[in-house]
């Protein structure tokens, strides 16, 4: 049976409130003091940000305006895109599955952000190319499965919070492990979440290292099993959607550079990169993440590496309009408090996480055509 999602529209005028209002008035504390802006992802929930590209393979399904709240936000902060982007796979992982239980009960909820969760894909991303092994491992039990094993990286989560993960089952007279691929709950019985990481920027975008000891992952929270096939389906929204952490970024750090021209242009004229060379190349990123965003389950390989070029080109272009951006504001960017230095810093971020800068170019130069 298929489920008829409504897809959300977008307030406009309230993603651009909380964008310009709330959102500025809490950087300084997410930046130095790892605050989780946990109000104001809700707050973007609410005003339909994560609710667009909820039609299920059925469709209608536009990934477009998704990626576009998400870059606004990201032009004033990395990490609340980057919780935005957790929460958009989570909705993602939910709605394009065959979980009608799921669509019809925990979806709607992580679509209106009334339910924060996260990925939980960092691992088995990098496990299904070769990277590192698959960290999850699950027994058949009657009415799921039992899950052990620990998870790092899971973004964008709380003792309430739900995320996906993807785990290895040993099945009689087959050679390899088959892929499950679930929603499991942070506070389920034998979690546990811990925070330990000390980045030196994204302090408040509540990354979690996750334990699982023996944990009853039910089958009506079974997203796909064999998940192989779900895999494919969702991996080009999963990695397209984080087009809009770069694209927020590379345009913050054009306002930066546009916003020290009076004072300074007389001498950055002379760097030999200018904002209006990154807008011309943004403009062209944005053209192709569009287009992409408009059929987002094309099965293709030569779809896929489309997006994997698009993917890996914003992040590098993150790092180099971050970086310039630097230059053209000078001793005053490189201040603790300077807005360039804390964008830079989180440039970084956009250019590693998961899949990063190396982990794209080999998928890249492996995918068959």
């Amino acid at each position: 049976m298929n489920i008829a999602v409504p897809v959300n529209a977008v307030d406009a005028d309230e993603v651009e409130r909380i964008t310009t209002k709330d959102l500025p008035a809490l950087v300084k504390q997410i930046d130095e003091e790892c605050l989780y802006p946990k109000d104001v992802i809700r707050a973007y929930g609410a005003a339909g940000a994560y609710g667009t590209h909820t039609g299920g393979v059925e469709g209608p399904t536009d990934l477009t305006s998704a990626i576009t709240v998400m870059s606004r936000a990201g032009e004033v902060c990395t990490s609340t895109a980057f919780c935005m982007w957790c929460q958009d796979a989570l909705a993602w992982y939910i709605f394009s599955s065959d979980n009608d239980y799921l669509k019809t009960t925990l979806g709607p909820r992580v679509a209106a952000g009334e339910v924060l969760g996260g990925t939980g894909l960092s691992n088995p991303m990098k496990a299904i190319n070769g990277i590192e092994p698959m960290r999850l491992k699950g027994e058949r039990v009657e009415g799921g499965y039992k899950v052990r094993g620990l998870l790092p990286w899971v973004s964008n989560i709380g003792d309430d919070s739900y995320f996906g993960i993807v785990f290895h089952v040993d099945v009689e007279g087959e050679e390899a492990p088959r892929k499950v691929m679930a929603v499991a709950f942070a506070g389920a019985e034998g979690v546990k979440i811990t925070e330990d990481h000390n980045f030196v920027a994204m302090g408040g975008t509540a990354t979690c290292n996750v334990q699982f000891r023996d944990v009853l992952i039910a089958d009506d929270f079974v997203l796909a099993d064999p998940a192989d096939a779900f895999i494919k389906r969702i991996r080009g929204g999963f990695t397209l959607l984080q087009c809009g952490m770069a694209s927020g970024m590379v345009q913050s750090s054009i306002d930066l550079m546009k916003q020290v021209r009076p004072s300074l242009g007389h001498v950055n004229q002379f760097l030999e990169k200018q904002p209006e060379d990154f807008e011309a190349e943004l403009a062209g990123l944005f053209a192709e993440i569009a287009e992409l965003a408009k059929s987002p389950y094309d099965p293709s390989n030569a779809y896929f590496k489309r997006v994997l070029r698009a993917r890996l080109k914003g992040g590098e272009m993150a790092v180099e309009a971050a970086h310039y951006a630097m230059l053209h504001c000078g001793a005053r960017g490189y201040v603790s408090h300077g807005a360039a230095q804390r964008r830079l810093r989180e440039a970084y971020f956009v250019a590693i996480v998961t899949p990063a800068t190396k982990q794209l170019r080999k998928m890249i130069a492996e995918l068959p055509e």
